[in-house]
């Protein structure tokens, strides 16, 4: 592997970063997605019959002890307890907004992960060819062996851009598509408080 990795040139120690970079967003999101969403069941289980007796303050407290961001989102919706369904409803809405916001940080820097790292890989190529195409014209014509190096660090480094960025590129789509379905549910829930506030 590390023979591999020098072969292909300089080029290649950006392309091994941008795959340990993208590597530890995928995990710190997956980590992060797991802790956003901890303890959401168990809050409006707990909440259900409390709101449904009007004891909003047992709530508060519930919602203070489990302090996610949904127990959040509640809290604001029950400082309002009494007011209008809609004014409740925006105030959540905003608050949910604010809870939402940092799902997708990093997203993009993962994007620009998998745009740059096939990049890389064709400036390697052309680098490599480059190369190849210097050893013709000092030495005439060139044999496979003094051609092969800078036809083998291009090839190498366009494989090892592809390699990157298409995981890569998969991971992005996954956490799009998981930060969707949090907040949505995230959103049902609250909306699901705001109904049991309001009646």
């Amino acid at each position: 592997m590390l023979e591999i990795l020098l072969k292909g040139g300089v080029l290649m120690y950006p392309i091994f970063f941008c795959s340990i970079l993208a590597l530890a967003i995928f995990l710190e999101r997956v980590w992060y997605y797991s802790r956003f969403t901890r303890g959401n069941r168990g809050l409006l289980d707990n909440l259900e019959p409390l709101l449904s007796g009007h004891r909003f303050e047992e709530a508060v407290i519930v919602c203070q002890r489990i302090g996610n961001p949904l127990a959040r989102v509640c809290i604001a919706a029950l400082r309002l307890a009494g007011r209008p369904r809609i004014q409740i409803k925006a105030v959540v809405e905003e608050t949910g907004g604010r809870e939402v916001a940092p799902l997708e940080r990093y997203l993009g820097l993962l994007g620009t992960t998998a745009t740059i790292s096939p990049l890389l890989g064709l400036l390697g190529t052309v680098l490599g060819m480059i190369r190849a195409f210097n050893v013709l014209a000092v030495q005439g014509t060139g044999t496979p062996a003094t051609l092969g190096g800078g036809i083998s660090e291009a090839l190498i480094t366009t494989a090892a851009g592809l390699s990157v960025a298409i995981p890569t590129l998969l991971l992005h789509k996954y956490l799009t598509s998981r930060v969707d379905l949090i907040a949505l549910d995230l959103e049902e829930k609250a909306l699901r408080v705001v109904d049991l506030i309001g009646e």
